[in-house]
């Protein structure tokens, strides 16, 4: 297994812990007498789940599984593959600080961080496109 394979698949079960934190908390606001800024968390809550857990699943996987691009390249740009595990992760670590703050406290900086977040996470799905596209192919 590839090592950014294996990167890949800890920040998603990371994620995934997180993320299952995190419902555990929405769900039991009102019965746990939670305060009430823990609402602003349920957008985090589905990001960390289909971004940090789903979609790192499958990128990993698919580094890992997908056909080989040639053999020179199996993987395709190795140095792109990381690029979009670090963008997808910045991007993520940046949405579960700013989509509270711009809840809770709407300003132009909390705008600006979840544009910017929503920007990396993009320029991430845009780079695994790039690289694993040439992989789906016939025999």
């Amino acid at each position: 297994m590839p090592k950014l394979t294996r990167w890949f698949l800890k920040a998603a079960l990371s994620y995934f812990v997180l993320a299952m934190a995190a419902g555990v908390l929405v769900a039991g606001r009102q019965p746990l007498g939670l305060p009430g800024w823990v609402n602003a968390i349920n957008p985090v809550y589905f990001h960390m789940f289909m971004l940090g857990w789903v979609t790192q699943l499958i990128f990993g996987i698919a580094y890992w599984m997908f056909p080989k691009y040639s053999r020179e390249q199996p993987h395709r740009s190795e140095g792109l593959a990381w690029a979009v595990f670090w963008m997808l992760n910045a991007g993520l670590g940046l949405r579960v600080i700013a989509e509270p703050w711009q809840a809770l406290q709407p300003t132009a900086a909390a705008a600006g961080a979840l544009v910017g977040s929503a920007a990396l996470q993009w320029a991430a799905a845009a780079g695994f496109v790039a690289n694993t596209w040439g992989r789906v192919k016939g025999r």
